[in-house]
């Protein structure tokens, strides 16, 4: 049965903090709220709670997972990036932007695309969830919270714990967030001069990137 952890929407609690980063080293996934919606969260490297998270949003593994990272040099320790991108990604983060980019051998093989060898990675604006990161101390793995066969993502914390109860270890309400999901970023052109390609136009102002 999923916790429900309640936040200050700016003052997030660190004996809260604390309880839902020990669920997490548990192997548990949990819905978290973001600077656009909510995202589904879990260890790295943790085999099964990735398993579980795929399962949970309808999604196999060809899907691109994001990495939620604290800040920028988290973000280069698992994307091989260069000073073009980087000076791309300083732009624009943190924001609502998720960066996909070639994944570096930190990045477990069974998380990034299976063909492509990426990963999406970002730097999100939202107090309780960078006090998550911060105190989860590396990245979490995360993926939109869009119910399968839907086209939106949830947005509110009670609908949430009211549908996924049963397959998440905590629900964390700092309140609704947006219903829109990230602006994807396909960075991995630029690796042979090429131009960034918008993937998917999300909250994110694309003016940001001069795309």
């Amino acid at each position: 049965m999923a916790q429900f952890l309640q936040f200050h929407p700016q003052n997030p609690q660190a004996r809260l903090i604390q309880i839902a980063v020990k669920l997490l080293a548990g192997g548990g996934v949990m819905a978290v709220p973001t600077d656009s919606s909510y995202a589904l969260v879990c260890h790295l490297d943790d085999k099964a709670a990735i398993n579980n998270m795929r399962r949970i949003r309808g999604v196999d593994e060809r899907h691109h997972l994001t990495l939620l990272c604290r800040d920028l040099s988290d973000l280069s320790s698992y994307a091989k990036v260069d000073n073009r991108q980087f000076r791309l990604l300083k732009s624009a983060t943190p924001g609502p932007f998720t960066f996909i980019l070639e994944a570096t051998k930190e990045v477990p093989r069974r998380v990034s695309h299976p063909q492509r060898k990426t990963i999406g990675l970002r730097v999100p604006d939202h107090p309780t969830l960078q006090a998550l990161l911060q105190a989860h101390g590396r990245p979490l793995l995360a993926t939109t919270l869009i119910p399968p066969g839907e086209a939106w993502p949830l947005n509110d914390a009670e609908d949430i714990r009211e549908k996924y109860q049963k397959v998440l270890c905590a629900v964390l309400d700092a309140g609704a967030c947006r219903l829109e999901p990230t602006t994807v970023v396909d960075l991995t052109p630029m690796d042979l001069g090429g131009e960034p390609i918008l993937v998917r136009k999300g909250r994110g102002e694309v003016k940001l990137l001069n795309l």
